[in-house]
């Protein structure tokens, strides 16, 4: 079966704040950093076991994804390469300001809105479903990702459907690990 896994970056100080980072930069805690070594010695664990089949990784560029993902590779032994199409959404307005405020909240369920100088979701989920679409092709090649909560909505909703609030509410933990599997056939 052709999968793909995804890791959303360790925690970061604006993680621990509560503020959206988006596109700006924010970097790793020490905790942020434990919690990439721990997913890198599980997924070693699980390799070692034959449980999965990893061959290579692409990460953010973004440094707090760039740094899990090293930390990660570093673990596997796997080769690493940035893929700018996995950067974080810029979130416009909103970046700097509380993750949970009603008005962002209302305003991710709005897809086609740049968010004041942002990116449109529509926009996002252009890129990476162009990365999936190019990744679903390479059969023989199992791939890691490891970017942001952002852009775990937009690889689950390649993988299933999903309803508007139930995309906008979606995300995962940091270093949270995900596996997902290309449609066979296809």
């Amino acid at each position: 079966m052709h999968q793909v896994y995804f890791v959303r970056h360790g925690e970061t100080v604006w993680n621990v704040e509560n503020k959206i980072c988006g596109a700006t930069e924010s970097p790793l805690t020490e905790r942020g950093r434990e919690q990439a070594r721990a997913i890198g010695r599980e997924l070693r664990a699980r390799m070692d076991a034959g449980e999965l089949k990893l061959d290579r990784m692409l990460c953010s560029p973004l440094s707090r994804a760039r740094d899990t993902a090293e930390e990660i590779a570093n673990i596997l032994e796997l080769p690493l390469a940035v893929d700018v199409r996995l950067r974080e959404q810029n979130f416009g307005k909103w970046e700097g300001t509380a993750r949970d405020g009603e008005g962002f909240q209302r305003a991710k369920e709005n897809f086609i809105d740049s968010f004041g100088g942002g990116e449109s979701m529509m926009r996002v989920a252009q890129r990476i479903y162009n990365l999936l679409d190019e990744l679903r092709e390479e059969k023989e090649t199992s791939y890691l990702l490891v970017a942001h909560n952002g852009i775990s909505r937009i690889v689950e909703s390649y993988f299933r459907d999903m309803e508007n609030e139930e995309f906008a509410s979606f995300g995962i933990r940091n270093a949270a690990l995900r596996a997902y599997s290309f449609p066979e056939g296809v």
